[in-house]
């Protein structure tokens, strides 16, 4: 029995159909065709598919489309604002907190969450916050500088540099 949802995706009005257990990733990727949200353990662990729902970073493989109804999503794809990433997109890209990128959209989607709880976190809070999004090639180090850029970038001031760190984002002696 396939039900009809709607959803705000990306700021434009959606609709679908869905059977009742389709979770939220697979809607937006395989109905919507949004494939920037990754599909990783599809268990909630490793954060690939993370979107912010209603405002909140949440595991799109942990929600329900049925449960979305209704519901504001944003997905990496609508982080940008024509030409000009957002402001953690660029930082990533800056301070290369990417490798394979396959974690880069959730990693992306849980740091707006972590901005928009505090846009003034310490690099303890990022790591604490980020525990839920896993990495395999980065060591994390440039994904939490690039939150820090972010956050810094966002509220209009230099970004402080980590003891040891270059001018050019990179920690010395690593």
């Amino acid at each position: 029995m396939r039900q009809t949802i709607r959803l705000k995706v990306n700021g434009v009005e959606r609709q679908g159909e869905v059977e009742p257990r389709t979770l939220l990733v697979h809607f937006l990727r395989d109905g919507l065709n949004l494939t920037g949200t990754h599909v990783g353990c599809d268990t909630g662990q490793c954060g690939a598919c993370t979107v912010l729902l209603n405002g909140d970073a949440v595991k799109s493989c942990m929600v329900l489309a049925v449960q979305a109804d209704g519901a504001e999503v944003r997905t990496v794809e609508g982080l940008a604002v024509g030409d000009a990433y957002h402001p953690i997109q660029q930082a990533f890209w800056d301070l290369h907190g990417l490798q394979c990128g396959f974690c880069t959209p959730g990693m992306i989607m849980a740091a707006v969450g972590i901005l928009k709880r505090n846009p003034n976190p310490s690099d303890e809070e990022i790591r604490e916050q980020l525990e839920g999004n896993l990495c395999r090639c980065t060591g994390y180090q440039n994904i939490v500088a690039a939150v820090r850029k972010a956050a810094s970038d966002m509220q209009g001031q230099p970004a402080a540099q980590p003891v040891g760190a270059s001018a050019a984002g990179g920690a010395s002696g690593e």
